[in-house]
């Protein structure tokens, strides 16, 4: 699951950021997926992406953001800012 973050327009402030995302939602699934955990995250991200249908319902969604201090970032996110910061701007 790992993807990039979008390369940063012209004039864009790179930071680093916490994000904490409360899903509750309602599923229709087979039992044996609910028990592998390994995928389980994987498949209700999925699931919920998709957006409400017969099989998924949305419950509650709350996103909270907040830009933190660069040093709280690991050693290697706050190489990948450096690398961001310094993308020639074309």
């Amino acid at each position: 699951m790992a993807t990039s973050a979008p390369h940063p327009s012209v004039n864009a402030q790179v930071g680093v950021y916490e994000c904490a995302i409360t899903l509750k939602f309602r599923i229709l699934e087979e039992s044996h997926v609910m028990v592998d955990r390994d995928q389980l995250l994987e498949q209700l991200i999925d699931a919920y992406s998709y957006g409400s249908d017969e099989f998924v319902e949305q419950i509650e969604a709350q996103i909270e953001v907040c830009e933190v201090s660069e040093i709280a970032a690991s050693p290697l996110m706050r190489r990948q800012l450096i690398r961001l910061r310094n993308l020639p701007s074309a």
